[in-house]
């Protein structure tokens, strides 16, 4: 709504960034994906106008200096001009003053589409060996899912700037960006982020390609971006948390206690939402006796177990049993929920799994305000424990007590949205599941007495001998006599 407040700031702070382009820098494909939805009014979108412009104006541009591209969305795109339509500044500033905003819907996920397939595409203008840049420009909540072809732009090589205004969805500018999300995640209206979003950009587009001049450590395949670079992984694996690492990863075994902010400042018809948003994540795992456990503790001034681990085996079981548990209200001791947690949700007799038996142990809490209570000696106690932590903020959540909570890193375990209808964006984006291979609990359990089980039995323990045997054969015998093999084992 604030768009027109906001946008000449970011005029002055990618200008820091452009200027220094201009005298330096090496040549990108730069494009301009610009929210022209219903929300931008038409006095505001004549600051986006003069936005583009001035950038363009600090730029050296030319067939064979930076590109650019323009292109404007709402519930549908508009590619207004692509990277090979125009040489000489006049040109793009003529073809930006002719824009009609589209003014419809806030389609950014379909924007992120485009460009990746279109606007960087050969035939459009791009070129191969120049890095490709996307700034995203948005002052809403995307109406579409962004998360997943954002992460397709990116693995095709795509450095993506997400830049929010006034009130644009953190989750997700986080959920589109390139990471690391520090330096690629920013709020126009915050202005102590002025000059280090300047400077970052700077060092961002001035860098040489890092993937021939360090040693990256990607396991599988290391993708350049201007100052930067990032590890990829096969289409059927999974970047680990080490980020270079690649791995295939499923829904392994995990406990899992979800702790629900049922405090009075989140209503009844909120409160609604939030249990959707927990059978969204149930939907998510892998429930059963012998794979992921599930339970639920709801807070307010007092805490309260829904259901301990041990209770269902099912996840219809437990989404059932979620729609049934009644709003509580009153206040918010998130500190006093994280004790209880602590203390006995993660304890054998309420169905936690023995500690040797190494099934990771997943805390999440989802709350929309200020703890009245203190939270850091029992957030670092679970996490302590080893319980690993999210933190789900709504609304008027503090951002440093979600963080504080959350175990590292913490952009993988923080979360946050502006209001309750955008919280099954976060259930999407949301990764609880555990790779396999991390886990050293049991992934399954067959029937010992089953027919397959038996074969399955045979055939490793012959191969197993076999194997001894031909490494550890000893020979017993007198002479004159025929030599027997003993097997060592």
């Amino acid at each position: 709504k604030e768009l027109g407040r906001n946008v000449p700031v970011l005029v002055d702070i990618l200008q820091l960034c452009f200027l220094y382009v201009a005298r330096k820098c090496k040549s990108v494909d730069l494009v301009f994906i610009i929210d022209s939805s219903r929300s931008v009014r038409p006095h505001e979108f004549e600051t986006m106008r003069k936005f583009m412009i001035d950038i363009i104006n600090t730029l050296d541009v030319g067939a064979n200096a930076t590109r650019v591209g323009v292109v404007q969305y709402s519930s549908q795109v508009q590619n207004v001009f692509s990277l090979k339509s125009f040489s000489k500044k006049q040109d793009m500033v003529k073809a930006i003053n002719q824009i009609i905003p589209l003014a419809q819907g806030t389609m950014t996920g379909l924007a992120i589409q485009y460009a990746m397939t279109v606007a960087f595409s050969r035939g459009e203008g791009a070129r191969p060996g120049i890095p490709d840049v996307a700034v995203i420009v948005t002052d809403g909540r995307p109406q579409d899912r962004v998360a997943e072809v954002a992460a397709a732009a990116r693995n095709r090589g795509v450095e993506i700037f997400a830049v929010g205004v006034a009130r644009a969805d953190m989750t997700s500018l986080r959920a589109m960006a390139s990471p690391p999300l520090e330096t690629h995640v920013f709020l126009v209206e915050s202005f102590d982020l002025i000059h280090k979003f300047g400077m970052q950009l700077q060092g961002t587009i001035c860098e040489d390609d890092l993937c021939n001049t360090v040693e990256h450590g990607c396991q599988h395949r290391c993708v350049s971006t201007p100052g930067s670079y990032f590890c990829v992984c096969p289409e059927d694996q999974q970047l680990q948390e080490d980020g270079k690492s690649c791995g295939t990863c499923r829904s392994a075994n995990i406990d899992l206690v979800l702790l629900i902010d049922g405090s009075k400042s989140v209503r009844p018809q909120n409160f609604e939402l939030v249990k959707k948003f927990v059978n969204q994540v149930v939907d998510s795992l892998d429930v059963s006796a012998h794979g992921t456990r599930v339970g639920l503790v709801q807070y307010s001034s007092r805490v309260r177990t829904e259901f301990p681990l041990s209770r269902y085996q099912a996840a219809e079981d437990i989404k059932n049993a979620v729609m049934k548990v009644e709003y509580m209200e009153k206040g918010t001791m998130t500190g006093l929920a994280l004790k209880h947690m602590v203390e006995n949700s993660f304890t054998e007799a309420e169905g936690a799994r023995a500690a040797s038996r190494n099934i990771p142990r997943v805390g999440l809490v989802f709350t929309d305000g200020r703890s009245q209570d203190s939270i850091a000696e029992w957030a670092k106690k679970a996490k302590d424990a080893g319980v690993t932590m999210y933190a789900v903020g709504v609304g008027k959540a503090v951002e440093d007590e979600l963080r504080e909570i959350a175990s590292e890193p913490v952009d993988k375990h923080f979360f946050y949205s502006t209001d309750f209808t955008a919280i099954n964006q976060i259930a999407e984006n949301l990764k609880l599941n555990v790779c396999a291979e991390e886990s050293q609990g049991e992934v399954e359990v067959k029937d010992p007495c089953a027919c397959d089980s038996q074969v399955d039995f045979q055939q490793a323990t012959m191969t197993a001998l076999e194997q001894l045997g031909q490494k550890h054969i000893l020979c017993l015998s007198t002479p004159g006599e025929k030599r027997h093999p003993v097997y060592s084992i």
